[in-house]
Protein backbone atom coordinates (compact mmCIF):
# COMPACT_ATOMS: atom_id res chain seq x y z
CA UNK A 1 0.00 0.00 0.00
CA UNK A 2 2.90 2.38 0.63
CA UNK A 3 3.88 2.00 -3.03
CA UNK A 4 0.34 2.82 -4.15
CA UNK A 5 0.41 5.95 -2.00
CA UNK A 6 3.71 7.01 -3.58
CA UNK A 7 2.31 6.52 -7.07
CA UNK A 8 -0.81 8.53 -6.21
CA UNK A 9 0.97 11.27 -4.24
CA UNK A 10 0.78 13.76 -7.12
CA UNK A 11 -3.01 13.33 -7.31
CA UNK A 12 -5.70 14.33 -4.83
CA UNK A 13 -6.38 10.69 -3.90
CA UNK A 14 -3.96 10.43 -1.00
CA UNK A 15 -5.23 13.64 0.59
CA UNK A 16 -8.89 12.69 0.11
CA UNK A 17 -8.38 9.25 1.64
CA UNK A 18 -6.57 10.93 4.55
CA UNK A 19 -9.52 13.28 5.05
CA UNK A 20 -11.95 10.36 5.13
CA UNK A 21 -9.63 8.40 7.43
CA UNK A 22 -9.43 11.38 9.78
CA UNK A 23 -13.23 11.62 9.80
CA UNK A 24 -13.42 7.93 10.80
CA UNK A 25 -11.13 8.66 13.76
CA UNK A 26 -13.66 11.19 15.10
CA UNK A 27 -15.94 8.39 16.31
CA UNK A 28 -16.13 8.78 20.08
CA UNK A 29 -16.32 5.23 21.41
CA UNK A 30 -15.37 1.62 20.63
CA UNK A 31 -18.17 -0.04 18.68
CA UNK A 32 -19.48 3.34 17.54
CA UNK A 33 -18.01 3.00 14.04
CA UNK A 34 -20.71 1.16 12.11
CA UNK A 35 -19.65 -0.19 8.70
CA UNK A 36 -22.36 -1.28 6.28
CA UNK A 37 -22.47 -2.24 2.63
CA UNK A 38 -25.17 -3.37 0.24
CA UNK A 39 -27.06 -6.68 0.38
CA UNK A 40 -24.82 -8.08 -2.36
CA UNK A 41 -21.50 -6.80 -0.98
CA UNK A 42 -20.77 -6.55 2.73
CA UNK A 43 -17.45 -4.79 3.46
CA UNK A 44 -15.77 -7.63 5.39
CA UNK A 45 -12.29 -6.84 4.14
CA UNK A 46 -12.41 -3.15 5.04
CA UNK A 47 -13.88 -3.96 8.44
CA UNK A 48 -10.99 -6.34 9.14
CA UNK A 49 -8.43 -3.70 8.12
CA UNK A 50 -10.07 -1.07 10.34
CA UNK A 51 -9.96 -3.55 13.23
CA UNK A 52 -6.24 -4.06 12.60
CA UNK A 53 -5.66 -0.30 12.45
CA UNK A 54 -7.56 0.15 15.74
CA UNK A 55 -5.25 -2.35 17.46
CA UNK A 56 -2.01 -1.17 15.85
CA UNK A 57 -2.63 2.54 16.38
CA UNK A 58 -4.10 2.24 19.86
CA UNK A 59 -7.34 3.91 18.75
CA UNK A 60 -10.20 1.84 20.19
CA UNK A 61 -12.80 4.11 18.54
CA UNK A 62 -11.66 2.71 15.17
CA UNK A 63 -12.76 -0.79 16.18
CA UNK A 64 -15.61 -1.25 13.69
CA UNK A 65 -18.95 -2.93 14.00
CA UNK A 66 -19.89 -4.74 10.79
CA UNK A 67 -23.60 -4.23 10.16
CA UNK A 68 -25.03 -7.06 8.06
CA UNK A 69 -28.18 -7.30 6.00
CA UNK A 70 -29.11 -10.86 6.98
CA UNK A 71 -26.89 -12.16 9.76
CA UNK A 72 -27.23 -15.82 10.61
CA UNK A 73 -28.84 -16.28 14.05
CA UNK A 74 -26.17 -18.82 15.04
CA UNK A 75 -23.25 -16.61 13.93
CA UNK A 76 -20.76 -15.32 16.50
CA UNK A 77 -21.96 -12.14 18.24
CA UNK A 78 -19.71 -9.82 16.21
CA UNK A 79 -21.20 -11.22 12.98
CA UNK A 80 -24.80 -11.12 14.18
CA UNK A 81 -25.26 -7.32 14.08
CA UNK A 82 -28.18 -6.53 11.79
CA UNK A 83 -29.61 -3.38 10.23
CA UNK A 84 -31.56 -2.59 13.41
CA UNK A 85 -28.23 -1.37 14.85
CA UNK A 86 -28.36 1.56 12.42
CA UNK A 87 -31.73 2.49 13.93
CA UNK A 88 -29.97 2.93 17.30
CA UNK A 89 -27.13 5.05 15.88
CA UNK A 90 -26.60 8.14 18.00
CA UNK A 91 -24.61 11.35 18.23
CA UNK A 92 -20.90 10.57 18.50
CA UNK A 93 -21.24 7.44 16.38
CA UNK A 94 -20.28 7.13 12.73
CA UNK A 95 -22.10 5.22 10.02
CA UNK A 96 -19.65 4.39 7.24
CA UNK A 97 -21.45 3.21 4.10
CA UNK A 98 -19.22 1.31 1.67
CA UNK A 99 -21.09 0.72 -1.57
CA UNK A 100 -19.53 -0.01 -4.93
CA UNK A 101 -23.05 -0.10 -6.39
CA UNK A 102 -25.95 2.29 -5.78
CA UNK A 103 -27.33 2.09 -2.25
CA UNK A 104 -30.78 0.49 -2.10
CA UNK A 105 -33.71 2.61 -0.89
CA UNK A 106 -33.96 0.61 2.36
CA UNK A 107 -30.37 1.57 3.22
CA UNK A 108 -30.86 5.21 2.23
CA UNK A 109 -33.88 5.46 4.56
CA UNK A 110 -31.88 4.07 7.48
CA UNK A 111 -28.93 6.36 6.69
CA UNK A 112 -31.28 9.36 6.65
CA UNK A 113 -32.73 8.33 10.02
CA UNK A 114 -29.24 7.90 11.51
CA UNK A 115 -28.25 11.35 10.27
CA UNK A 116 -31.34 12.89 11.90
CA UNK A 117 -30.41 11.31 15.24
CA UNK A 118 -26.99 12.94 15.09
CA UNK A 119 -24.75 10.17 13.75
CA UNK A 120 -21.99 11.21 11.37
CA UNK A 121 -22.49 9.71 7.92
CA UNK A 122 -19.47 8.89 5.76
CA UNK A 123 -19.51 7.13 2.41
CA UNK A 124 -17.11 5.41 0.06
CA UNK A 125 -18.98 4.83 -3.17
CA UNK A 126 -18.83 5.02 -6.96
CA UNK A 127 -20.68 8.31 -7.31
CA UNK A 128 -24.15 7.59 -5.88
CA UNK A 129 -25.78 11.05 -5.67
CA UNK A 130 -28.50 9.90 -3.25
CA UNK A 131 -26.00 8.44 -0.79
CA UNK A 132 -23.59 11.36 -1.15
CA UNK A 133 -26.49 13.76 -0.52
CA UNK A 134 -26.97 12.18 2.92
CA UNK A 135 -23.28 11.91 3.80
CA UNK A 136 -21.34 14.49 5.76
CA UNK A 137 -18.28 13.42 3.75
CA UNK A 138 -18.00 11.05 0.82
CA UNK A 139 -15.30 9.78 -1.46
CA UNK A 140 -16.44 8.62 -4.88
CA UNK A 141 -14.31 6.14 -6.81
CA UNK A 142 -15.36 6.48 -10.45
CA UNK A 143 -14.76 3.69 -12.95
CA UNK A 144 -11.81 5.51 -14.53
CA UNK A 145 -10.13 6.39 -11.24
CA UNK A 146 -6.40 5.68 -10.94
CA UNK A 147 -7.23 3.36 -8.03
CA UNK A 148 -9.72 0.49 -7.78
CA UNK A 149 -12.57 0.47 -5.28
CA UNK A 150 -10.67 -2.14 -3.27
CA UNK A 151 -7.51 -0.03 -3.42
CA UNK A 152 -9.43 3.00 -2.14
CA UNK A 153 -10.68 0.94 0.82
CA UNK A 154 -7.10 0.01 1.68
CA UNK A 155 -5.97 3.64 1.46
CA UNK A 156 -8.83 4.83 3.69
CA UNK A 157 -8.23 2.17 6.34
CA UNK A 158 -4.50 2.89 6.34
CA UNK A 159 -5.14 6.62 6.65
CA UNK A 160 -7.55 6.05 9.54
CA UNK A 161 -4.77 4.51 11.60
CA UNK A 162 -2.23 7.26 10.89
CA UNK A 163 -1.40 9.97 13.36
CA UNK A 164 -2.84 13.21 11.98
CA UNK A 165 -0.20 15.43 10.48
CA UNK A 166 -0.15 19.05 11.38
CA UNK A 167 -0.66 21.18 8.32
CA UNK A 168 1.16 24.43 7.89
CA UNK A 169 -0.19 27.60 6.35
CA UNK A 170 1.02 26.64 2.85
CA UNK A 171 -0.67 23.23 3.04
CA UNK A 172 -3.98 24.77 4.10
CA UNK A 173 -3.73 27.48 1.43
CA UNK A 174 -2.91 24.95 -1.30
CA UNK A 175 -5.85 22.77 -0.26
CA UNK A 176 -8.20 25.75 -0.27
CA UNK A 177 -7.00 26.85 -3.72
CA UNK A 178 -7.36 23.33 -5.11
CA UNK A 179 -10.93 23.12 -3.84
CA UNK A 180 -11.75 26.49 -5.38
CA UNK A 181 -10.09 25.87 -8.73
CA UNK A 182 -10.44 22.11 -9.02
CA UNK A 183 -7.67 19.51 -9.08
CA UNK A 184 -4.63 19.95 -11.31
CA UNK A 185 -4.80 17.49 -14.19
CA UNK A 186 -1.36 16.69 -15.63
CA UNK A 187 -0.98 16.78 -19.41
Amino acid sequence: MAFLREVLESTSWVERTRELGTALRATRSPGGLLVVGTPADEPWHLTAHLGDEARLSGLPQLAPTLVRWTPAPDAPAHLRVGLERIERAARGETLFVVAEERAPEALLERVGDARRTGATILALDCGDPDLEGLAHDALAVPLRAPVSFDGAQHLVSMAAGEAPRRQGFRDRLARMLERLSGPHVPD
